[in-house]
This record gives C-alpha cells, sequence and structure tokens, in this order.
C-alpha cells in the first residue's frame, strides 16, 4: 500500500533546521488534530452537559494524564534507545529493543490498569472532589483507567516510529483517530445523551484506532518488525531499557503529583473558578503543539547523531531547536492574548450567568500568565529532550522534582493565605525552575561529550 512507503529520516546527514521542520511539522499536524479534539470534548462536555460537568472535568483533569504520562515517559526512554541503535547501522539490535520494550509495554498495560481502577475512590478523597462533582467524575476516570493498554501501546508504536525518523504515521493516526472521536463525542453527548461517560468512551476508542495504525506501519518496516527471538526474555536489555524509561515516567508521574496537589488546591476554590481554571487547562496542549513536536525532533536528532558520533551536529542541532522554538512561542503567546477570550468561551455555557462571569474572567487571566511565560516551556522542552536524547534520563527527572517542589510550595501557600489567582503563578514558577536548571545541566554534558574523538560513539571512547 502506498501509505506505508519508507517515511525514516537519517538525522546524521543534512541541515539540521530542514530535518527538524521536516520530522516535527508533521507532529505539529498530528498535535493540531490531538488538541482538537480535546478542545472539543471538553466544549461538547462545557456546552451539552453543563459548567458542573466541566467542573467534574477539571477537578480530576491531572490524573486523566496519568494513562498517558505514564507510557509516555517509558516509550520515550525506549525509543532513545532505539535512536541510537538506527544511529549506530545495528538493526539487529534495534529489532532486539523492540521486542523487548513491546514486552514490558504489556506488563505496564496490565499493571497500570489494575491499580488505577482499585484507586480511583481513594483519588476522589485525597484531591477534595466536591461531592455534587465526585460522581460524574469517578464515572469519567473509570472508563479512562479501564482504556489505559490503549494509551500504552499507541505511545509505545509512536514512539519506535519517531525513533527510525517516521513522524508521518503518527499524523495519520492521529488524523483519523481525532476526527473518529470528535464524531462519537458529539453522538454520544448530544443523541444519546451519555454525558460524561460517553466522552470518556470516545477518547478510550479514538485511542484504539490511533494505536492500531501506528502497530500495523511498525510491523511493516522491516527494521521495527521483531521476531520470537527478539521477544524472548533478555534481562539485561529489559534492565537497560527500564533503566532508560523509568526515569521519564517517574518525572512525569512527579510532575502529576504536583499538578494533583495544585488541584486539590483549585477544588477548594467555586465551581465557576475550577470551570474556568479547566477551560484554559484544556487550552495548555495548544499551548504544547510546536514544542511537543520540536522536542522529539531534538530527542531523535540528538539521539541517531550520539549513535553515530557526530557530536558537533548535535550542537548544531540544539542550537537550531532553541531559535526555533522561542520564535514559535513568541508568535503563538501574541495570538493567544489577541483570541484568548473568543478561545476560553467555547468552553464555558451561559445557562448561569453569575457562573460564566467567574469561569470566563478566570480563564482568561490564567491564560494571560502561560502565553506571558511560553518561551520559557519551549526552553525547557528543548534542553530535556537534547538531554534525553544523550541517553541522560536521570537530569530530566530531576527537572521534573524541582517543578514538583514549585508548583506545589506555591500552590499550598495560596491554599492557605490565597489569593485565588495565584495558583496561575505556580504553573508558570514551575516551568522556570526546571528550565534553568536544565540549561545548566545540558552544558555541563555537553563539554563531557566534547571529550569523545568525532565520529566515535561514547561507547567507543569509554
Amino acid at each position: 500500500m502506498s501509505i506505508f512507503r519508507s517515511r525514516n529520516i537519517n538525522m546524521t546527514e543534512g541541515k539540521p533546521l530542514k530535518l527538524m521542520l521536516a520530522f516535527s511539522v508533521p507532529l505539529m499536524f498530528g498535535n493540531v488534530f490531538q488538541q482538537f479534539y480535546t478542545v472539543t470534548d471538553t466544549a461538547i462536555i462545557g456546552q451539552g452537559v453543563g459548567i458542573a460537568a466541566l467542573a467534574a472535568l477539571g477537578a480530576v483533569d491531572w490524573l486523566a494524564w496519568l494513562p498517558f504520562c505514564i507510557p509516555q515517559g517509558f516509550t520515550q526512554g525506549f525509543s532513545v534507545m532505539a535512536s541510537q541503535k538506527f544511529g549506530e547501522g545495528d538493526l539487529p539490535g534495534l529489532r532486539k529493543v523492540v521486542g523487548q520494550s513491546f514486552r514490558i509495554s504489556v506488563i505496564l498495560a496490565l499493571v497500570c490498569t489494575a491499580v488505577s481502577l482499585v484507586l480511583v475512590p481513594w483519588f476522589m478523597d485525597v484531591l477534595n472532589v466536591r461531592p455534587e462533582l465526585a460522581p460524574l467524575a469517578s464515572s469519567y476516570l473509570y472508563i479512562l483507567f479501564g482504556g489505559f493498554a490503549a494509551a500504552v501501546f499507541y505511545n509505545f508504536a509512536a514512539s519506535m516510529l519517531r525513533a527510525v525518523g517516521d513522524s508521518k504515521t503518527p499524523l495519520m493516526a492521529m488524523v483519523i483517530s481525532s476526527v473518529i472521536n470528535i464524531s462519537l463525542d458529539a453522538l454520544t453527548v448530544f443523541v444519546f445523551k451519555w454525558g460524561i461517560v460517553g466522552a470518556a468512551g470516545a477518547t478510550v476508542f479514538s485511542q484504539v484506532i490511533a494505536g492500531s495504525i501506528c502497530m500495523v506501519r511498525m510491523l511493516r518496516m522491516p527494521e521495527l518488525k521483531f521476531s520470537r527471538e527478539d521477544l524472548r526474555r533478555d534481562a539485561r536489555l529489559s534492565v537497560r531499557l527500564v533503566r532508560l524509561g523509568a526515569p521519564m515516567c517517574l518525572m512525569n508521574v512527579i510532575i502529576c503529583i504536583g499538578g494533583l496537589v495544585l488541584l486539590s488546591v483549585v477544588n477548594r476554590f467555586s465551581v465557576g473558578f475550577i470551570a474556568g481554571y479547566t477551560a484554559t487547562n484544556k487550552l495548555y496542549g495548544i499551548l504544547e503543539i510546536a514544542c511537543v513536536s520540536y522536542s522529539y525532533a531534538v530527542t531523535t536528532f540528538v539521539g541517531q547523531n550520539y549513535g553515530a558520533g557526530n557530536k558537533t551536529r548535535i550542537r548544531k542541532g540544539v542550537v537550531t531547536a532553541l531559535y526555533l522554538s522561542v520564535a514559535t512561542a513568541l508568535l503563538i503567546g501574541f495570538l493567544l492574548f489577541v483570541f484568548g477570550k473568543q478561545l476560553t468561551g467555547i468552553f464555558i455555557s451561559k445557562e448561569d450567568m453569575s457562573l460564566y462571569e467567574v469561569a470566563s474572567g478566570t480563564a482568561y487571566q490564567y491564560l494571560q500568565y502561560m502565553a506571558g511565560m511560553l518561551p520559557i516551556l519551549y526552553i525547557l522542552y528543548v534542553y530535556r529532550s537534547a538531554l534525553q536524547g544523550m541517553g541522560d534520563m536521570v537530569v530530566p527527572m530531576i527537572s521534573g522534582i524541582i517543578e514538583f517542589c514549585l508548583r506545589v510550595g506555591i500552590a499550598l501557600y495560596v491554599g492557605v493565605h490565597g489569593p485565588e489567582s495565584g495558583v496561575f503563578l505556580a504553573e508558570v514558577s514551575a516551568w522556570a525552575g526546571a528550565a534553568v536548571f536544565l540549561c545548566i545541566m545540558y552544558y555541563v554534558k555537553r563539554e563531557k561529550l566534547m571529550t569523545f574523538p568525532e565520529h566515535e560513539g561514547p561507547d567507543a571512547a569509554a
């Protein structure tokens, strides 16, 4: 089939800017569709079910990220070794990495599904979810956590494809799944009247479709098609993969826990404030559309060149990514300042004007904070991704701890002393603290990398 033509990008040769754009632009389009269906999903809930349902969604917002952040962390780690093997030209080793990563992903899916479902009632208590919102919020989580495996296998297959430079298949998967999700959202909420449960089911089903598309493509690629032999337990390789993936997963979980603490503070405020906070949080993904795509490009670029021992290209690639990221962040920030009120307004129903005024004012104020600090977030992603591409997962994990400390510290202070708008500062301060740390550590790591002879990988130098 023509859609399965070779789409790999070898990043060890050619101009870094051209390569990164060729890799990241398809991912950006995929993220646009992903965010479009996230925004549409929230808008359908807010307009079709009501402000209470929107607030219920926001009351567990960070928890809803768990099925994505845990597998994303592990599979990002797996993809680093895969991209390095691809850069080295070690295709048998690459297929072995894919096979062992698949085994670990199966175990991850089973464990995470069981644990998360058991903990739903406990989460309701810990997050101080208001009694009138708890039934809706818990129903949403049960459906989402029940589909944990779908998120795991999409992230696994997409990360393996990106490791060898294929960013077009994840784009195709995201476009198709987005269209399906939006259609099912409208059908389940407006026609079948299933409310928030229908929206959650649509999200899980769309993840199944996206994962299936990526898995089919992956298994049709000779570079990634693993055999039964590759699936046989290799304890040494599995440990190496877990050591790469676990810090990334832990970083995401730490960030998520910080967000949960922040949510526990937000959930003490009014329903209008919670709804407005939720509306802007659902736009968070729009702010990240480009930087997430650039980050995957940077990780793949650095990983392939690290495996090939091209240290000079790593430096040039990171500098290129920084210029590109900051310019993009300034443009997106400007657009959000101009059109922010219209964007946040699509989520908030006008059925209760007193609630609408509070929610819309909260949403736009929070959006202004994030839009103004957006270049910091983009810089954070570039440096973190560069370190990951060089196989350093510990420093990014520590950056997650820094984010946690700043986010939680400011949130707890606001919870006691106020004002409510102080929670907005918690988010952007977490970005700034982590970005400064990652910047320093990247240049420390780069200086060490400069000791490797050109065109000799780090293993040779060691």
